[in-house]
């Protein structure tokens, strides 16, 4: 199989107007598409497509558990802005000898991450 690129990462929500106003007024995320299936630019090549599970004819089965990762340039700085606009973060930021990261989630659960590596790749 030959990939390209990851287009998009699917998020579910349960109220799409709720999600679209955190990604984009409180995260400050750019919104390329709106709608019912609202979408923000993440960087470059990959974007964040919000999806209420009803309007394909499925349910809600809880959050994504697995971190997005949003790289951004300054963790801290980031999550200082963040908490000043009401984001909860999970515990302190980890410094893991490689990156930066600090764990919060949108209001319907689902896990994220703001995320910088400092240490170079071998």
């Amino acid at each position: 199989m030959e990939v390209e690129r990851a287009d998009f990462v699917s998020v579910p929500v349960t109220d799409v107007e709720r999600a679209t106003g955190f990604y984009r007024d409180t995260l400050g995320l750019e919104q390329v598409s709106d709608g019912g299936w609202p979408e923000f630019q993440l960087g470059e090549n990959v974007s964040l497509y919000l999806i209420d599970p009803t309007n394909i004819g499925s349910t809600f089965q809880g959050p994504h558990t697995a971190h997005i990762a949003l790289r951004v340039p300054d963790v801290a700085k980031t999550r200082a802005e963040l908490e000043g606009r009401g984001v909860l973060f999970d515990g302190e930021t980890h410094d893991t000898g490689v990156c930066h990261m600090a764990f919060f989630k949108d209001p319907d659960g689902n896990q994220l991450m703001l995320h910088r590596r400092y240490a170079p790749r071998d």
